[in-house]
């Protein structure tokens, strides 16, 4: 990088951080910071949950996985997310934003109480965040590593640029900022994707290289849809695990449903996002599929082969965009993850720690989420710096096998808590199911020798789904208060009034027994028309 790349990724930064203190002014209450206050038109919250769904570890560890094998990179990554957004857009995403514009919650996991117990609220809010401060700080270090190709800069000094400006923006702007900006990204990464992709057919002989340049020696086998240890098997494994992860397991892909105006909208969005899925992806992948034609990594992952592929096509000032790109992805996912573990730790943690935060004021509440972003970020900054010791072997291995691992878990209860068809599994089956999958995932992953990859994503999820059903049916805990709560949330025509009473959601005529979005204090005589 020369001086005209430092301008442009520094203006970058600016404008992040202008973005930012202009999002401030939107942000007067607890819900706008974590929901928006249910503002954001549909194709806004469709362009950011597709850019909080995925960071700087596709041009690092997805880059070695396309540079090895070629298509099997988009065809069990992507494409698996594409077509599991598309089933949870319809299937989840109207829930998702029924429990902000009916029960009025800012936290995606506080219907748990009402839905399970506390007990298994907390359970599921304190190994959801601890998993992603591991989970953000693979993130930080991916950009990280990318940063030093390019800079020379150490690990440790790119984590704490990236992570700074990440967190001015995110902790000022709330969920707001983090749309905003992400829309700005995705603008900034559509360039970037084009201007490489540009480059790499012009130095194949053209347009043309699209179809011509698999018939080269040194993409011998890259059709393969699967190939190495991305199976069929694992490609299955994998949709059925980014079904519920990307439909709102990952709880910042969850507040982009909520924070959309009505369930219709939040059903747009999340189509919008499957076919960016299915679509932007193909783009970048193609020049890292052709990388074996055009650079030599140094690394035997092939992790830097599009970064060092980059340094040698791209002229200065674009290699600068492109650079920028890699940090829009980075910064996208983090921001949003920290803005949702700030909303988990605020709305569910908190109150069961602190008396005082039962009684939070409006102004506390807002000091409380920015200091829980600020906190979140730190410690995920931290992880970072130990991304690469033998504890968590490398970035890839945190990315696939603890996230995905690990995800299915927490997701399960919180994702099928939310329909009807489950409605007899309760507080048993949502703890015993979390409990038995976070087991199977130690078990698989450091208790046995030898087992494959896709048995060690896919066997905690599969084993937390098949106990949640079957111990619901087995102790049924249905009570009239939950199936109102899920009437409430099941349909735009559902509840009536007696499930509003049931669960403290107001409804036509009766008094509101929630908690007024304005000031966040208990709401007792305004109804709700």
């Amino acid at each position: 990088m020369n001086s005209l790349d430092w301008v442009v990724l520094i203006g970058y930064f600016g404008v992040m951080v202008a973005i930012g203190i202009w999002s401030h002014k939107r942000v007067d209450t607890v819900s706008d910071f974590f929901t928006a206050g249910g503002r954001m038109p549909w194709w806004l919250s469709g362009i950011s949950h597709h850019m909080s769904g995925y960071s700087a570890v596709m041009f690092t560890g997805y880059a070695g996985i396309a540079y090895t094998y070629g298509v099997t990179s988009y065809v069990t990554w992507s494409f698996p997310i594409a077509i599991g957004i598309a089933i949870g857009a319809h299937l989840f995403a109207p829930r998702l934003n029924r429990l902000r514009s009916r029960l009025r919650v800012a936290s995606p996991l506080e219907y748990l109480k009402d839905r399970y117990n506390l007990p298994t609220q907390q359970a599921l809010a304190w190994s959801g965040v601890l998993l992603k401060i591991v989970d953000v700080g693979a993130k930080w270090a991916a950009i990280a590593t990318l940063l030093s190709v390019f800079t020379g800069i150490s690990l440790n000094q790119g984590i704490l640029i990236t992570g700074v400006v990440t967190g001015v923006y995110c902790t000022v702007g709330g969920l707001w900022a983090d749309a905003l900006t992400e829309l700005g990204q995705f603008v900034i990464q559509f360039l970037a994707g084009i201007a490489m992709l540009v480059a790499v057919l012009g130095e194949l002989g053209g347009f043309s290289a699209l179809w011509t340049v698999w018939d080269r020696p040194e993409l011998q086998g890259h059709t393969a849809p699967t190939a190495g240890p991305y199976t069929l098997t694992f490609l299955l494994a994998y949709l059925f695990i980014k079904t519920f992860e990307y439909s709102g397991g990952m709880w910042n892909q969850a507040q982009r449903y909520m924070a959309t105006p009505s369930a219709r909208e939040a059903t747009r969005s999340g189509r919008l996002s499957a076919v960016l899925w299915f679509v932007w992806p193909l783009v970048l992948f193609f020049p890292m599929w052709c990388a074996p034609l055009l650079v030599d990594p140094k690394k035997p992952d092939g992790s830097d082969a599009y970064a060092l592929m980059t340094e040698q096509l791209l002229p200065h000032g674009l290699l600068g965009l492109v650079v920028v790109g890699f940090f829009s992805h980075t910064m996208a996912m983090c921001s949003s993850d920290a803005n949702a573990i700030a909303a988990v730790f605020t709305r569910d943690i908190a109150p069961v720690l602190s008396k005082a935060a039962r009684s939070w004021t409006q102004r506390a509440g807002l000091l409380a989420a920015r200091w829980s972003t600020i906190a979140f970020l730190g410690l995920s900054m931290a992880v970072a710096t130990q991304v690469n010791s033998p504890t968590f072997k490398d970035i890839i291995t945190v990315v696939i096998k603890w996230v995905a691992g690990l995800m299915g878990p927490i997701a399960i209860p919180f994702m099928l808590g939310l329909l009807r068809t489950f409605r007899k599994s309760g507080p048993t089956a949502a703890l015993v199911s979390w409990a038995a999958g976070l087991f199977v995932f130690w078990l698989t992953n450091y208790g046995l020798d030898g087992v494959e990859l896709q048995i060690q994503i896919v066997s905690p999820l599969a084993t937390s789904l098949v106990l949640y059903v079957l111990i619901g049916y087995a102790k049924p805990e249905d009570t009239p208060e939950r199936d109102a709560l899920l009437d409430r949330i099941g349909s735009d025509g559902g509840g009536g009034a007696a499930s509003a009473i049931a669960v403290g959601v107001p409804e036509a005529g009766v008094p509101a027994q929630g908690r007024d979005e304005r000031t966040d204090r208990p709401r007792t005589d305004e109804p709700m028309g």
